[in-house]
């Protein structure tokens, strides 16, 4: 009797491996991880589609700042207008 208690210990081992392996099975398909049994649609590709460079404007100048400060102050500015742009682009393409 004295020798069985090891089959015993490895046959809980195996049955608790059992029940964490089917936990992760279900959580990994909760985050989708894992493909779940049921059929979903296949979505399309993320991310931004084709688009167009944005034309330089003729009508401004080109200001070539002196020190740092004066430069990242005209890239905020820079990106705040495209920025805008592209939202009005946006905008007018859902309506």
């Amino acid at each position: 009797m004295r020798y069985q208690r090891g089959w015993v210990g490895l046959v809980v081992l195996l049955v608790a491996l059992v029940v964490v392996g089917l936990l992760a099975q279900t959580i990994l398909k909760q985050y989708g991880l894992l493909p779940s049994d049921r059929v979903t649609a296949k979505a399309g590709p993320r991310g931004v589609g084709p688009t167009t460079p944005v034309s330089p404007d003729p009508t401004t100048t080109t200001f070539v700042p002196g020190n740092a400060i004066e430069r990242a102050r005209g890239v905020e500015s820079t990106l705040e207008q495209q920025t805008q742009e592209m939202g009005q682009r946006i905008d007018a393409q859902t309506k």
